[in-house]
């Protein structure tokens, strides 16, 4: 059958098993915002900026471990995904931008709102394409959706001009590509599983590959099996789950310190997808001394990167687990599971339990389930989520990592909310929530369930705590000085408004928000000068922990 342009994405998107789409329409996207429109079984959440949508979209996919879907118009708008297609880049998230464009004969002329969206997402995409024949626009989808989610996934841009969306050609339905992982050769993770057996003292740390390869339970049987302790960088965190005994939590820069003892006195440290990157291995040249370092990882652009490893199996590492486990046998490490232990006690009983975001993110646990999608923007909120919000399955933190994007969270707590079906929480910060508020509209537009917990210090937190500590206490431009009214803020967008002041207020607060129907948001009170502990100096190791800031 004949098809528009415009019509065959839309029967592609619904092949790919996409059920929902965020955007922002304009001229050059008109044909494919009418081919939505007459189709009528897609849906389609409206952002207040197309930057939303894209980190909607990127919420969704982490939220569902489905394939995130923006669209954006031509110039400006396409440019406004950029920040949005670079985050989900740098955390592995597969995610489909497509854009409009001027028709192909006037691409290259500086036309109205023309852009080369594909050389400038060059750099942060897996791949992308300028259609500019119509028989190659079904195979480009398809294609698209297969790098997308496949391998080490990340995001992948079609741009499609305005003529290629008119134009008609022949289209033929098929079925999604399936795709298979590459076996894992046992041969090597023979010899891995020689070395594990013999290590006394070995340490498992979890990566964002852990939940990109559906690996959680894999990586259980694997640490039950080894007897082995058990962390996790931030992209990682909810693929073990934190109340079980051996878990230490967030290894890194701000992880806690039971993790940093233990990988201290670790003999052997096999990282699961993983990268090494500066915020958990610090001073990379000290990071490895004295230790074994077995890395399982799907892309070999992150094998001895950035830590150089004595064993490495480059594939899925859920694949590598399926075939690693039947070759160990049970390994008895009572001593070492004991002094971990001991590591674990005596963190608990020496932390300092007073700070406020402490006692609001534990008192949050007691109002979520164990799938509950938390998301977080960037900053000490982000921190402290890490560190104090026990995290028990995959895919529950929603949380910009490699690229640290500030303005991410109101869009990735919508993405996450509308992939979920769930009540859906975001932390935030006063200064990141500041870049994204006018999301708040696309939330009560679409009443969706969503307690947004805004940490109110009136500065930017991460900030001025770097100044604290290296600018000799000069504040330059971190103090905000605001005089934002957050909860009139929230009812003039439609939105419920409420505030903790005090610890009193705690609980009675977080017990009205999450009975409200629609978004609420809590304006939470914390002090400016709240600390993130610990805090590992840059270019340090493990060794030069600072717990405390001058």
């Amino acid at each position: 059958m004949k098809l528009s342009g415009a019509d065959i994405l839309i029967q592609c998107l619904k092949e790919q098993g996409t059920d929902t789409v965020f955007g922002y329409p304009g001229g050059c996207v008109l044909d494919i915002y009418d081919a939505i429109y007459r189709d009528g079984t897609l849906k389609h959440i409206l952002t207040a900026h197309e930057q939303g949508a894209a980190h909607a979209a990127d919420g969704y996919a982490r939220a569902t471990g489905k394939t995130g879907v923006c669209i954006a118009t031509s110039g400006p708008g396409a440019t406004n995904l950029v920040t949005g297609i670079a985050t989900a880049y740098m955390d592995s998230v597969p995610l489909v931008a497509i854009t409009g464009n001027v028709t192909v004969a006037n691409l290259g002329r500086d036309s109205f709102q023309e852009v080369d969206i594909a050389g400038i997402t060059m750099p942060v995409t897996k791949h992308n394409y300028i259609v500019k024949d119509i028989n190659k626009l079904a195979s480009t989808i398809r294609e698209a959706f297969y790098i997308a989610s496949s391998g080490r996934k990340g995001p992948v841009l079609i741009d499609i001009p305005k003529n290629i969306q008119t134009e008609q050609c022949e289209f033929t339905p098929a079925a999604p590509a399936p795709y298979l992982p590459k076996p894992v050769a046992p041969e090597k993770l023979k010899e891995i599983a020689d070395i594990l057996a013999k290590s006394k003292r070995p340490l498992l740390i979890a990566g964002g590959g852990c939940i990109g390869s559906n690996a959680s339970d894999n990586l259980f049987a694997l640490a039950k099996k080894m007897n082995a302790p058990v962390c996790a960088t931030l992209m990682g965190l909810g693929a073990y789950p934190a109340s079980d005994e051996q878990f230490l939590g967030l290894i890194g820069m701000h992880g806690t310190d039971a993790a940093a003892k233990t990988f201290r006195r670790a003999d052997t440290v096999i990282a699961c997808g993983m990268r090494f990157s500066d915020r958990v291995a610090g001073n990379r040249a000290a990071f490895a001394e004295g230790k074994t370092i077995i890395q399982f990882d799907i892309d070999a652009a992150e094998i001895d990167k950035n830590v150089k490893a004595d064993h490495s199996v480059m594939a899925d590492v859920n694949e590598i687990f399926k075939v690693l486990l039947p070759l160990l046998g049970q390994t008895d490490r009572k001593d070492w599971l004991k002094e971990v232990s001991a590591y674990k006690e005596y963190e608990n009983a020496n932390f300092d339990s007073s700070l406020p975001a402490y006692k609001i993110l534990r008192a949050l646990r007691s109002f979520t389930d164990a799938d509950t999608r938390v998301a977080t923007d960037v900053g000490q909120h982000q921190m402290w989520t890490a560190q104090y919000y026990p995290f028990e399955q995959p895919r529950t933190l929603i949380s910009s990592g490699g690229l640290g994007t500030m303005g991410f969270g109101m869009g990735a707590a919508i993405g996450a909310c509308v992939g979920s079906g769930k009540k859906t929480v975001l932390v935030t910060g006063d200064g990141s929530f500041h870049m994204n508020l006018n999301e708040l509209c696309t939330a009560v537009s679409h009443e969706l369930p969503l307690v947004i917990l805004l940490m109110d210090n009136n500065c930017l937190g991460m900030v001025r705590q770097w100044q604290t500590l290296f600018y000799g206490k000069r504040y330059s431009q971190t103090t905000l000085d605001r005089k934002t009214d957050y909860c009139k803020l929230a009812e003039a967008f439609g939105a419920t408004g409420m505030t903790i002041a005090s610890e009193k207020d705690i609980r009675p607060v977080l017990k009205k928000a999450f009975a409200a129907k629609g978004p609420v948001l809590v304006d939470c009170k914390i002090g400016i000068d709240d600390k993130v502990l610990p805090m590992i100096a840059p270019g340090k190791s493990f060794e030069d922990i600072i717990t405390k800031l001058g």
